[in-house]
Protein backbone atom coordinates (compact mmCIF):
# COMPACT_ATOMS: atom_id res chain seq x y z
CA UNK A 1 0.00 0.00 0.00
CA UNK A 2 2.76 2.44 0.93
CA UNK A 3 4.59 1.69 -2.31
CA UNK A 4 1.45 2.46 -4.31
CA UNK A 5 0.96 5.73 -2.46
CA UNK A 6 4.60 6.65 -3.03
CA UNK A 7 4.36 5.91 -6.76
CA UNK A 8 1.17 7.96 -7.00
CA UNK A 9 2.74 10.94 -5.24
CA UNK A 10 6.19 10.78 -6.83
CA UNK A 11 6.81 13.72 -9.15
CA UNK A 12 8.86 12.94 -12.25
CA UNK A 13 9.28 16.47 -13.54
CA UNK A 14 12.68 17.82 -12.54
CA UNK A 15 11.42 21.41 -12.72
CA UNK A 16 8.53 20.75 -10.33
CA UNK A 17 10.87 18.95 -7.95
CA UNK A 18 13.14 22.00 -7.98
CA UNK A 19 10.14 24.25 -7.33
CA UNK A 20 9.11 22.17 -4.32
CA UNK A 21 12.69 22.02 -3.01
CA UNK A 22 13.06 25.80 -3.20
CA UNK A 23 9.68 26.20 -1.49
CA UNK A 24 10.59 23.93 1.42
CA UNK A 25 14.08 25.35 1.80
CA UNK A 26 12.71 28.88 1.82
CA UNK A 27 9.97 27.94 4.28
CA UNK A 28 12.51 26.49 6.72
CA UNK A 29 14.80 29.52 6.37
CA UNK A 30 11.99 31.99 6.96
CA UNK A 31 10.27 30.20 9.83
CA UNK A 32 13.50 30.11 11.83
CA UNK A 33 14.34 33.71 10.94
CA UNK A 34 10.94 35.34 11.39
CA UNK A 35 10.08 33.46 14.56
CA UNK A 36 13.33 34.68 16.11
CA UNK A 37 12.39 38.27 15.23
CA UNK A 38 8.90 37.76 16.65
CA UNK A 39 10.26 36.40 19.90
CA UNK A 40 12.65 39.33 20.36
CA UNK A 41 10.08 42.01 19.50
CA UNK A 42 7.02 40.56 21.24
CA UNK A 43 9.07 39.42 24.22
CA UNK A 44 10.23 43.02 24.73
CA UNK A 45 13.84 41.92 24.96
CA UNK A 46 13.24 39.27 27.63
CA UNK A 47 13.49 36.39 25.16
CA UNK A 48 16.49 37.32 23.05
CA UNK A 49 18.38 40.23 21.55
CA UNK A 50 19.68 41.23 18.10
CA UNK A 51 22.10 38.30 18.17
CA UNK A 52 19.15 35.93 18.47
CA UNK A 53 17.77 37.18 15.16
CA UNK A 54 21.12 36.77 13.42
CA UNK A 55 21.49 33.24 14.76
CA UNK A 56 17.92 32.38 13.78
CA UNK A 57 18.47 33.38 10.16
CA UNK A 58 21.89 31.70 10.07
CA UNK A 59 20.44 28.42 11.32
CA UNK A 60 17.52 28.75 8.92
CA UNK A 61 19.87 29.25 5.96
CA UNK A 62 21.94 26.20 6.91
CA UNK A 63 18.93 23.90 7.27
CA UNK A 64 17.24 25.33 4.17
CA UNK A 65 20.33 24.57 2.09
CA UNK A 66 20.47 21.03 3.44
CA UNK A 67 16.80 20.57 2.54
CA UNK A 68 17.01 21.83 -1.05
CA UNK A 69 20.69 21.70 -2.00
CA UNK A 70 20.76 18.28 -3.62
CA UNK A 71 17.71 18.99 -5.79
CA UNK A 72 17.69 22.64 -6.80
CA UNK A 73 21.05 23.87 -5.57
CA UNK A 74 19.24 25.77 -2.81
CA UNK A 75 19.32 29.26 -4.26
CA UNK A 76 16.66 30.45 -1.78
CA UNK A 77 17.17 33.94 -3.19
CA UNK A 78 15.67 35.49 -6.32
CA UNK A 79 18.77 37.64 -6.85
CA UNK A 80 21.01 34.56 -6.88
CA UNK A 81 18.66 32.70 -9.22
CA UNK A 82 18.53 35.62 -11.65
CA UNK A 83 22.32 35.93 -11.51
CA UNK A 84 22.72 32.24 -12.37
CA UNK A 85 20.39 32.71 -15.34
CA UNK A 86 22.36 35.73 -16.58
CA UNK A 87 25.63 33.78 -16.26
CA UNK A 88 24.17 30.82 -18.13
CA UNK A 89 24.37 28.46 -15.16
CA UNK A 90 20.59 27.99 -15.06
CA UNK A 91 18.23 27.85 -18.06
CA UNK A 92 15.92 30.84 -18.27
CA UNK A 93 12.96 28.49 -18.63
CA UNK A 94 13.51 27.38 -15.03
CA UNK A 95 13.46 30.92 -13.62
CA UNK A 96 9.67 31.01 -13.05
CA UNK A 97 9.70 27.68 -11.19
CA UNK A 98 12.50 28.81 -8.87
CA UNK A 99 10.84 32.15 -8.16
CA UNK A 100 7.42 30.59 -7.58
CA UNK A 101 8.94 28.06 -5.20
CA UNK A 102 10.84 30.71 -3.27
CA UNK A 103 7.84 33.02 -3.06
CA UNK A 104 5.55 30.17 -2.01
CA UNK A 105 7.82 29.18 0.85
CA UNK A 106 8.40 32.79 1.85
CA UNK A 107 4.66 33.54 1.89
CA UNK A 108 3.56 30.51 3.92
CA UNK A 109 6.35 31.06 6.50
CA UNK A 110 5.04 34.43 7.79
CA UNK A 111 1.53 32.98 7.81
CA UNK A 112 2.86 30.19 10.03
CA UNK A 113 4.69 32.58 12.35
CA UNK A 114 1.60 34.83 12.44
CA UNK A 115 -0.47 31.88 13.66
CA UNK A 116 2.26 30.79 16.07
CA UNK A 117 2.47 34.21 17.73
CA UNK A 118 -1.04 35.56 17.12
CA UNK A 119 -1.91 35.73 20.83
CA UNK A 120 1.35 37.49 21.60
CA UNK A 121 0.83 39.86 18.67
CA UNK A 122 -2.65 40.75 19.90
CA UNK A 123 -1.42 41.27 23.45
CA UNK A 124 1.49 43.44 22.29
CA UNK A 125 -0.55 45.62 19.92
CA UNK A 126 -4.02 45.40 21.52
CA UNK A 127 -5.24 44.32 18.10
CA UNK A 128 -3.87 47.39 16.28
CA UNK A 129 -1.31 46.13 13.76
CA UNK A 130 0.88 49.06 12.72
CA UNK A 131 3.93 49.59 10.52
CA UNK A 132 5.38 52.48 12.54
CA UNK A 133 5.04 53.69 16.09
CA UNK A 134 5.88 52.36 19.56
CA UNK A 135 4.09 49.04 19.01
CA UNK A 136 4.96 48.56 15.33
CA UNK A 137 5.09 44.89 14.35
CA UNK A 138 5.32 44.86 10.55
CA UNK A 139 9.12 44.70 10.86
CA UNK A 140 8.77 41.21 12.32
CA UNK A 141 7.99 39.98 8.82
CA UNK A 142 9.71 42.34 6.36
CA UNK A 143 12.59 44.80 6.50
CA UNK A 144 12.26 48.56 7.00
CA UNK A 145 14.99 51.21 7.19
CA UNK A 146 15.93 52.77 10.50
CA UNK A 147 14.49 56.29 10.95
CA UNK A 148 17.89 57.93 10.42
CA UNK A 149 18.63 56.08 7.15
CA UNK A 150 18.07 57.87 3.84
CA UNK A 151 16.75 55.99 0.84
CA UNK A 152 20.17 56.22 -0.85
CA UNK A 153 21.93 55.08 2.30
CA UNK A 154 19.57 52.14 2.66
CA UNK A 155 20.07 51.18 -0.98
CA UNK A 156 23.85 51.25 -0.57
CA UNK A 157 23.59 49.15 2.60
CA UNK A 158 21.54 46.45 0.88
CA UNK A 159 23.77 46.56 -2.20
CA UNK A 160 26.97 46.18 -0.16
CA UNK A 161 25.56 43.44 2.06
CA UNK A 162 24.51 41.44 -1.00
CA UNK A 163 27.93 41.92 -2.60
CA UNK A 164 29.45 40.34 0.51
CA UNK A 165 26.85 37.55 0.44
CA UNK A 166 27.62 36.66 -3.17
CA UNK A 167 31.38 36.94 -2.66
CA UNK A 168 31.14 34.63 0.33
CA UNK A 169 29.06 32.05 -1.54
CA UNK A 170 31.46 32.06 -4.49
CA UNK A 171 34.47 31.69 -2.20
CA UNK A 172 32.88 28.82 -0.31
CA UNK A 173 32.10 26.96 -3.55
CA UNK A 174 35.25 27.86 -5.52
CA UNK A 175 36.73 24.46 -6.39
CA UNK A 176 39.64 26.08 -8.25
CA UNK A 177 40.70 27.94 -5.14
CA UNK A 178 40.49 27.11 -1.44
CA UNK A 179 36.87 25.96 -1.51
CA UNK A 180 35.12 24.51 1.51
CA UNK A 181 35.25 20.79 2.21
CA UNK A 182 32.32 18.77 0.96
CA UNK A 183 29.48 18.81 3.45
CA UNK A 184 30.47 22.06 5.15
CA UNK A 185 29.10 24.50 2.57
CA UNK A 186 25.67 24.82 4.16
CA UNK A 187 27.09 25.51 7.60
CA UNK A 188 29.56 28.06 6.26
CA UNK A 189 26.83 29.82 4.29
CA UNK A 190 24.77 30.05 7.47
CA UNK A 191 27.78 31.53 9.26
CA UNK A 192 28.20 33.95 6.33
CA UNK A 193 24.63 35.21 6.76
CA UNK A 194 25.22 35.43 10.52
CA UNK A 195 28.30 37.60 9.86
CA UNK A 196 26.38 39.89 7.53
CA UNK A 197 23.69 40.35 10.17
CA UNK A 198 26.24 41.05 12.87
CA UNK A 199 28.07 43.67 10.83
CA UNK A 200 25.54 45.15 8.40
CA UNK A 201 22.12 44.64 9.93
CA UNK A 202 21.59 47.91 11.81
CA UNK A 203 20.55 50.20 8.95
CA UNK A 204 18.01 48.11 7.08
CA UNK A 205 17.69 44.69 8.66
CA UNK A 206 19.77 43.09 5.86
CA UNK A 207 17.09 41.78 3.48
CA UNK A 208 19.76 40.82 0.86
CA UNK A 209 17.08 38.77 -0.85
CA UNK A 210 13.95 39.78 -2.80
CA UNK A 211 12.39 36.41 -1.97
CA UNK A 212 12.87 37.06 1.72
CA UNK A 213 11.23 40.49 1.70
CA UNK A 214 8.39 40.80 -0.82
CA UNK A 215 6.18 37.77 -0.02
CA UNK A 216 6.02 38.54 3.73
CA UNK A 217 5.25 42.16 2.85
CA UNK A 218 2.34 41.03 0.71
CA UNK A 219 1.18 38.77 3.53
CA UNK A 220 1.24 41.59 6.09
CA UNK A 221 -0.72 43.83 3.72
CA UNK A 222 -3.41 41.13 3.60
CA UNK A 223 -3.25 40.12 7.27
CA UNK A 224 -4.12 43.49 8.77
CA UNK A 225 -1.23 45.93 8.37
CA UNK A 226 -2.66 47.38 5.15
CA UNK A 227 -0.97 49.22 2.31
CA UNK A 228 1.27 51.12 4.75
CA UNK A 229 3.73 48.26 4.33
CA UNK A 230 4.42 49.59 0.82
CA UNK A 231 4.48 53.31 1.60
CA UNK A 232 6.50 53.29 4.84
CA UNK A 233 10.13 54.38 4.77
CA UNK A 234 9.62 56.58 1.67
CA UNK A 235 8.19 53.62 -0.26
CA UNK A 236 11.08 51.43 0.87
CA UNK A 237 9.61 48.20 -0.53
CA UNK A 238 11.33 48.41 -3.92
CA UNK A 239 14.86 48.71 -2.47
CA UNK A 240 15.07 45.09 -1.17
CA UNK A 241 14.00 43.98 -4.65
CA UNK A 242 16.51 45.89 -6.76
CA UNK A 243 19.59 46.44 -4.58
CA UNK A 244 20.19 42.70 -3.95
CA UNK A 245 20.02 41.94 -7.67
CA UNK A 246 22.59 44.59 -8.50
CA UNK A 247 24.70 43.57 -5.50
CA UNK A 248 24.66 39.93 -6.55
CA UNK A 249 25.85 40.79 -10.07
CA UNK A 250 28.54 43.11 -8.66
CA UNK A 251 29.72 40.34 -6.33
CA UNK A 252 30.16 37.95 -9.24
CA UNK A 253 32.04 40.59 -11.24
CA UNK A 254 34.40 41.36 -8.34
CA UNK A 255 35.15 37.67 -7.77
CA UNK A 256 35.88 37.10 -11.44
CA UNK A 257 38.11 40.16 -11.78
CA UNK A 258 40.12 39.51 -8.62
CA UNK A 259 40.18 35.70 -8.43
CA UNK A 260 38.43 33.57 -11.01
CA UNK A 261 39.84 34.91 -14.29
CA UNK A 262 43.41 34.40 -13.10
CA UNK A 263 43.06 31.01 -11.40
CA UNK A 264 43.74 27.74 -13.18
CA UNK A 265 41.56 24.74 -12.30
CA UNK A 266 42.99 22.02 -10.08
CA UNK A 267 43.96 18.95 -12.18
CA UNK A 268 41.38 16.20 -11.85
CA UNK A 269 44.05 13.52 -11.43
CA UNK A 270 44.97 14.70 -7.92
CA UNK A 271 46.89 17.27 -5.95
CA UNK A 272 50.58 18.04 -5.80
CA UNK A 273 51.23 15.23 -3.35
CA UNK A 274 49.73 12.66 -5.65
CA UNK A 275 46.63 12.17 -3.51
CA UNK A 276 43.09 12.23 -4.97
CA UNK A 277 41.68 15.72 -5.17
CA UNK A 278 39.06 16.53 -2.57
CA UNK A 279 35.67 16.56 -4.23
CA UNK A 280 33.42 19.50 -3.35
CA UNK A 281 29.92 20.31 -4.39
Amino acid sequence: MLEKIQKALTIRSGTIRELLAEALGMFILMVFGLSSVAQVVLGRGDFGQHLSINLGFGIGVTLGIHAAGGISGAHLNAAITLTHCILGNLPWRKLPAYLIGQFLGSFTAPATVFGLYYDALYDYTKGNFTVTGPTATASIFSTYPAPYVSLLGGFFTEFTATVMLMLGILIIHDEKNNGALKGTQALLTGILVLGIGLGMGMNTGYAINPSRDLPPRVFTAIAGWGMDVFTAGHCWWWVPLTAPILGSLAGVLIHKLFIDFHNQPVPESGNEKGQPAVETS
